[in-house]
């Protein structure tokens, strides 16, 4: 008789040890999916984000033909780089530019302000916006206007530019050219701007 009761509770302990075995496989397996879902969603999250960035991005492009330059500006007298001289980019104001072949189409004499501003109508702030010229700001006062001038823009490069508040990053008074840029993937004519360090001679 004792022999049959030490036999059913050794019976009843396995039952308890598989079944807590049991438990704790499917808690741990549950674990992983929840792991594995939560890494999948951040995954999507960071994609999203990461294609809200680069669609951001594109909306921020400059257009095709920026068209004439301000009226009031003075062009430069014996530039480094005369109207219809090719040169090179040397800066990346977007993707592909750096290092492409250009055409010079206009050369001036004045200030030039890297900028920070908020777009009109809403979007991310723009960060040093390379460049804008003196005359494309409303009603500005005597140049040059000193870094952290508040002002409004009266350019138009790109999408809420014209009327957006900005404020001064930096400023230059090298030459500033306004180019043709025409490359496997870029065509754009009357591009504004890039000031002459950031060009270089065809060699």
């Amino acid at each position: 008789m004792k022999h049959s009761v030490s036999l059913i509770a050794l019976a009843l302990v396995s039952t308890l040890v598989l079944s807590a075995c049991t438990s704790s496989t499917e808690n741990a397996e549950d674990n992983s999916v929840t792991s594995t879902t939560s890494a999948t969603l951040e995954q999507g999250e960071n994609q999203h984000h990461d294609s809200a960035t680069e669609s951001s991005h594109h909306e921020m492009e400059h257009p095709e033909d920026g068209g004439p330059a301000p009226s009031g500006m003075v062009e430069a007298v014996d530039p480094t780089f005369p109207i219809g001289s090719e040169v090179i980019l040397k800066a990346d104001h977007m993707p592909g530019m750096s290092s492409a072949k250009a055409t010079i189409v206009g050369a001036f004499t004045t200030t030039t302000y890297s900028v920070s501003y908020e777009p009109v109508g809403g979007g991310e702030p723009v960060v040093d916006h390379r460049w804008v010229v003196h005359e494309e700001l409303v009603d500005p006062s005597q140049a040059p206007l000193p870094d952290g001038a508040e002002v409004i823009l009266d350019a138009d490069h790109m999408a809420g530019m014209k009327g957006a508040q900005a404020t001064i990053y930096s400023s230059t008074n090298e030459t500033v050219y306004m180019v043709d840029i025409v490359t496997e993937d870029m065509r754009m004519t009357n591009h504004k701007w890039f000031v002459e360090s950031e060009i270089a001679p065809v060699e």
